[in-house]
């Protein structure tokens, strides 16, 4: 075992960090842990209760007794069948403007964004939709557990297991290890640039474990991409990143939180909250996983091996939507691949297609948002919302974003044109910032790319994030710079 270890910190996450921000310079971070003295230990165990037992509780908590039905993705006769009609999809088709103050001000340049719009955004999403980040949360110490040689596709390569160990002297019964893998060129001439994702299983990176929480995506395409699956017999995501110059890693989002709502009393949420069932305002897994991947970033800022300036981050369906809030919240991500995220990711939450709200506020889902989430599915409607995904979208900029879907028939559930719609609605926040929009509204035929430094493909696919992954790159590479001299892989020989 490699004995050198590392320390991340983590700043209080407040609102009153993004006020200094005044300019197009954009600094904010993902909060990083401040170090302090440990509260004595807690005795007693955390709070054990099964999925249905937890989701019964938020809504006891919230004095809600029943809530809407979500959508049946499985048979088109139900009474409840998923909508794909278009003319049946927009039952609320006013969007909350991202360039006007709650006061009624419009915003007009860059400064009223970042000291007052922005502000207001971000506190409507941490308060209803994603929950907020303890003030403080514990340190994280990283330790290279082992480095190893090899090749990818004809490319020296060395790879780094990494352990980021999470303080809980102030909780002892709860554990959290985030998992992380780190492959970088072995005779890069610097530092280089890095794509990181979202992916499943522990460090052998398999399919998703087994949990208690019920599947809840329904689609008849081919693959399933969140593990990185390339798709057609060609390269893989990681051998087209190297091809780059580039190196990758691999973030396992459940050794952070894991993905049900019987979880919740464990996992980094379970350890800030001593064990203890959370408040209808904390966070949910979406973004206990974006803080994960910023505690990775922590960790690659000590690595010489990496360019932490340009670190970007994937992640595919329900990472997918972990990948757009950890780009919002963590300015240090250079760029974002949001791969068929749908509701709760950055699908428009007003939409009427596919999984829609209701599915997300359910018992199998409701863990990834706030406990405030579950108001929109009864007794409060869509169109209550105080925000919704286009200004989520708007919090990444002006950094570049690409968002992705497959195809109707495969991929139907995560509503392509409402992930398309919501970068339309960010287009505004980015012209304010002198970026560029898509510069359209009109839906794009299959396979088209709407360009701009937000950015949207609709590849023919199923519910995988495979086929987009050159177009990613080829976007990409306008933003990313690689080390002139890194060598080259061979070519592909399929």
């Amino acid at each position: 075992m490699n004995s050198l270890v590392f320390h991340s910190s983590v700043r209080a996450l407040a609102p009153g960090l993004l006020s200094c921000l005044a300019s197009l310079f954009f600094t904010e971070t993902a909060p990083r842990a401040v170090a302090q003295a440990a509260p004595p230990a807690i005795e007693g165990r955390p709070v054990v209760m099964s999925t249905a037992e937890a989701h019964s509780a938020l809504k006891k908590q919230l004095n809600i007794t029943t809530l809407r039905s979500g959508r049946n993705g499985s048979n088109p006769q139900a009474p409840n069948a998923a909508n794909y009609d278009e003319a049946k999809a927009n039952p609320f088709s006013k969007l909350p403007d991202p360039l006007a103050l709650k006061n009624g001000q419009r915003v007009t340049n860059a400064e009223l964004w970042w000291k007052h719009r922005r502000l207001e955004i971000v506190e409507d999403f941490d308060r209803e939709i994603y929950g907020r980040v303890p003030k403080q949360t514990p340190i994280v110490k990283w330790e290279v557990l082992n480095t190893t040689r090899g090749t990818n596709s004809g490319v020296s390569v060395i790879t780094k297991q990494l352990a980021g160990r999470v303080d809980n002297s102030s909780y002892t019964n709860i554990s959290v290890t985030i998992q992380l893998t780190l492959t970088t060129p072995a005779n890069a001439a610097g530092p280089v640039p890095v794509m990181m994702q979202f992916g499943f299983g522990g460090f052998g990176f398999g399919r998703p474990v087994a949990t208690n929480a019920a599947p809840t995506n329904r689609f008849k395409g081919k693959g399933f991409g969140g593990g990185g699956g390339f798709g057609g017999g060609g390269p893989t995501w990681q051998q087209q990143v190297l091809a780059k110059g580039w190196g990758y890693a691999v973030i396992v989002p459940n050794s952070v939180q894991a993905d049900n709502g019987a979880g919740l009393t464990a996992g980094i949420i379970g350890l800030c909250n001593k064990g203890q069932q959370r408040a209808v305002d904390d966070w949910g897994a979406l973004r206990a996983w974006a803080w994960g991947a910023s505690r990775a970033l922590d960790y690659f800022e000590t690595d010489k091996a990496v360019d932490a300036k340009q670190v970007g981050l994937e992640g595919h369906s329900r990472y997918g939507k972990a990948t757009v809030v950890a780009m919002a919240y963590d300015a240090r991500f250079a760029i974002a691949y949001v791969s068929s995220s749908g509701a709760g990711g950055a699908k428009l939450h007003r939409r009427d297609w596919g999984e829609i709200v209701e599915n997300v506020a359910a018992s199998s889902e409701f863990h990834w948002m706030a406990g405030n989430y579950i108001k929109y599915a009864g007794p409060l409607k869509w169109s209550d919302l105080p925000v919704d995904a286009h200004e989520l979208v708007a919090l990444c900029a002006p950094r570049p974003v690409f968002l992705s879907a497959g195809a109707t028939r495969g991929d139907g559930w995560v509503d392509a044109k409402g992930t398309f719609l919501a970068g339309v609605g960010a287009g505004p926040v980015y012209q304010l910032l002198g970026k560029k929009s898509m510069g359209t509204a009109e839906f794009p035929e299959m396979d088209k790319l709407v360009d701009g430094d937000v950015a949207f493909r609709q590849h023919s696919g199923g519910h995988t994030d495979g086929p987009n992954w050159p177009t990613f790159l080829t976007f990409a590479s306008r933003y990313i710079k690689t080390p002139s001299a890194t060598p080259r892989p061979a070519p592909d020989r399929r």
